[in-house]
């Protein structure tokens, strides 16, 4: 039962959560990046998103990484009143740097169980010739 005691309670833990970060903001796309002796893999969690909803694009050394969901109400026909509501509706884009000399040929990505693997080769760094390196005194 919500009790007036209850709802400060949580409203008062939402605050002090989400004012430390310990609350992400939408929920979505919490990734891990490993190096591999080939490259490197990128794991993005990305719940309740599907894969015609998901798009990987690199622009300028920028993977880009779009997902939108979306919210089946009223699947039954009835109407619902909500108490809360905290599943992310809309879209989240984030933005890797990967580098320059990265291609699309150099990534690629599988999409299972709301999870985006993303494997990116490594490539060699390149020569840059006839650096001009200015003396930094101090």
């Amino acid at each position: 039962m919500l009790t007036p005691y209850t709802i400060a309670r949580n409203l008062f833990e939402e605050i002090i959560d989400s004012s430390f970060g310990n609350v992400s903001a939408t929920g979505l796309m919490n990734t891990d990046i490993r190096e591999t002796d080939n490259g490197f893999e990128m794991i993005i969690d990305l719940p309740s998103v599907k894969k015609e909803n998901l798009s990987a694009e690199l622009d300028n050394g920028y993977l880009y990484i779009s997902a939108t969901t979306t919210r089946d109400d009223n699947t039954d026909g009835t109407s619902h009143r909500y108490l809360r509501r905290e599943r992310f509706v809309g879209t989240v884009r984030r933005a890797f740097y990967v580098g320059d000399n990265v291609t699309q040929e150099d990534i690629h990505a599988r999409f299972q169980d709301g999870t985006l693997y993303l494997n990116i080769d490594k490539k060699q760094p390149q020569v840059i010739e006839g650096k001009n390196l200015i003396q930094i005194e101090g």
